[in-house]
Formats: structure tokens, sequence, C-alpha cells
């Protein structure tokens, strides 16, 4: 194989390193939504401070990924993206309002939304980018401290009364739903940014990996420093500075673009590697199919816990192994299809409805 050739490889297996974090994120979602679903939530140890880790920040490199796509795809052409854009949007609204009728914790419904805004904020340059990102802390930042944020919501059962009136609907969209538009749009955006840049190159990938670590240190660490300060003053105002997804507050928006950035630098940092054992090959798929398996482990998953009787009442270990039996069953599912069909069955759906 000539150099040019070895070089072309190598960069398409780093590129497919995305698809590679496409799949580690759907496992650390699985993970933590298989916790909370089968009540293994609070604990110690190792393990239990492991999938606490992954509280947000697997769904966030989620986001940021969707956000390399989209920014990737502009790049054939703004007026087809922005077409296709809304169609799926419609789509993935359509597909995430159906599913939060059995899974509250949805979180389509939201990205239709991430996609709608970010399609029409694309045009802007990345500077403008990272305004509009820290435009989106601030605003929320506004918003806690004027606004309920537990308006709606009953966190014994986290159920959340009034989702299907139109102010319940947009209250949760846009400020204290799961993953609200204000902020976790930012996220997406994030994603643009990183769409510029040659992803490809190692040089690069170790910038994205160094620069993560710091951003997600120094989150931490500030997070660390003022929680006893601010507690000291008032209880509530601890909560201005965690890095919890719930609420989303800068800080936690810091960290889950440091631990993004490391997730998806790391993973197309090792993808020759992996691509040379023969690795990859088996992973990717299941990569390229997320939106099916996002759906399946709420419909299989869940549903096959919910006829075990294991949802409530089980141990942080017990979720992992349920977590990660599924997500072993679903990548050699993934990886079988992918022999016979391009994409996944909901991806070819969204495909042909959607353009």
């Amino acid at each position: 194989m000539t150099g040019t050739a070895q070089e072309t490889r190598s960069r398409r297996n780093r590129l497919e390193g995305l698809d590679l974090a496409r799949f580690l994120a759907f496992v650390g979602m699985v993970i933590v939504n298989f916790k909370i679903a089968m009540g293994a939530e609070g604990g110690s140890g190792p393990l239990a401070l492991l999938t606490g880790a992954l509280e947000g920040r697997a769904a966030a490199t989620f986001v940021v990924l969707a956000g390399i796509g989209l920014g990737l795809a502009s790049a054939k052409g703004m007026d087809q993206t922005i077409s296709v854009t809304i169609k799926r949007a419609v789509f993935l609204l359509v597909i995430g309002l159906l599913n939060m009728t059995i899974f509250d914790a949805d979180i389509l419904h939201y990205y239709a939304f991430y996609f709608l805004f970010g399609v029409l904020l694309l045009p802007l340059n990345n500077r403008a980018l990272f305004a509009v990102l820290i435009g989106l802390n601030v605003a929320f930042t506004i918003m806690i401290l004027t606004l309920n944020y537990d308006a709606g919501w009953n966190w014994d059962d986290y159920t959340y009364a009034g989702f299907w009136t139109p102010t319940g609907f947009i209250r949760n969209l846009f400020f204290n739903g799961w993953h609200p538009v204000i902020p976790w749009l930012g996220f997406l955006l994030f994603g643009i940014i990183l769409s510029r840049v040659s992803l490809s190159e190692r040089a690069m990938v170790a910038k994205l990996i160094i620069g993560g670590a710091i951003a997600f240190a120094l989150a931490e660490g500030l997070s660390a420093a003022l929680t006893g300060p601010f507690a000291a003053i008032d209880p509530e105002l601890a909560a201005l500075v965690t890095t919890d997804p719930i609420p989303p507050m800068p800080l936690y928006m810091l960290a889950g673009i440091g631990a993004a950035s490391m997730a998806i630098g790391l993973c197309l940092l090792v993808s020759d590697q992996l691509a040379a054992i023969g690795l990859l090959r088996l992973l990717v798929p299941a990569g390229r199919q997320t939106l099916t398996l996002y759906i399946a482990h709420i419909l299989v998953g869940l549903g096959t816990l919910e006829a075990l009787g294991m949802l409530g009442g089980q141990t942080v270990a017990q979720a992992v192994v349920a977590s990660l039996l599924f997500c072993m069953a679903a990548t050699i599912y993934a990886f079988l299809w992918s022999r016979w069909f391009k994409r996944g069955p909901v991806e070819a759906l969204m495909r042909k409805l959607a353009g």
C-alpha cells in the first residue's frame, strides 16, 4: 500500500472514530437510564462513582456528535442541509413525543429543536457560535434565579405534571426538562464548531483531548472550591456551582464539553489501532444505528427488565450488568444487520420520509 493510500485509510479510520464515540456515548446513556429505571441510584464505591460520572456526560457527548454531523453535512450545501434537517427534526419530534408516552426521559423531541435552532445558526462563524453558547448559559442562570425550577416536577418519582399542556411543554422544553434547549443547545453548537477543524489530524486530536481535560478539571475544581462558600451563604446557592446535569448550570456545561472533547478525541486517537485488530468494524455499525438502538433500549431493554420485575430496588452492579448485556446484544445485532442493509431500520425510515 502506498503512503498516500495509507494516509487516506488512516484518515477514514479516524473519522470512523466519530462512530465509535457515538457508540460509546450510547453505552453510557444506556447505563444511566437503566440505573435510574432499576432504582439503583445512590450507593458508594468505584462503580457508583463511575456510573454517576456518566450522568449528563454521555448524553452531552451525543449532542456534540450530532453537532459535528450537522456541521459536516452543511459542507455539502446549505440549502439541502436546511431542508433535510427541518424534515428530520419533524420526524424526531413525532418519534420523541410517541416515546414520551412510555419513557418520560426521552431526548429525541429535544433533539428536534436542537436541530431546528442549530440549522438556523449554521451560517454564523465560530466566534458568533461561541457567543451564542455563552449567551445560553447566561440566560439559563438568569432564568433559574427568577423562575421556579421545580415547577411541574415530582422529584420523588421523576414525574412531570402538565407536560402535555402548552405551558408545561414549553417550560419543560426550554427551561426545566431533562435536556432543556436552554442551555443544552450549546452542546450542539460546540459540535458545529468542532466540525470546522481538521479532526483527521493528530495534532488537532491531541489539542481536543488536552483542552477537554483542562476544561473538565477546571469545572470540577471550581465546583468543589465554590460549593462550600456558596452553601454557607444559602444552601440553595450551591446549586449555582454544581456540575450535576440537573440543573444544567454553566460549570456543568463546561464539564460536559470537556468530557465530550476527551471522549471524541480519544476515540479518534485509537481508531487506527482498533481498525488494525479488526475491532473498529465490529463497533462502527452500532455507532451508525444509534437512533434504532436508542428506541430499542427502551422498548426491548427496559421492557425486558419490566417483565422480569427488575424496575426498582436493584443495585448499581445489577444495573451495569444489565446495561452491558443489552449493549452486547445491540452490537451483535447492528453488525449482523449491516451485513445486508446500509442503515438501521429507523434510520432508513427517517431517510425515506425526510430525505
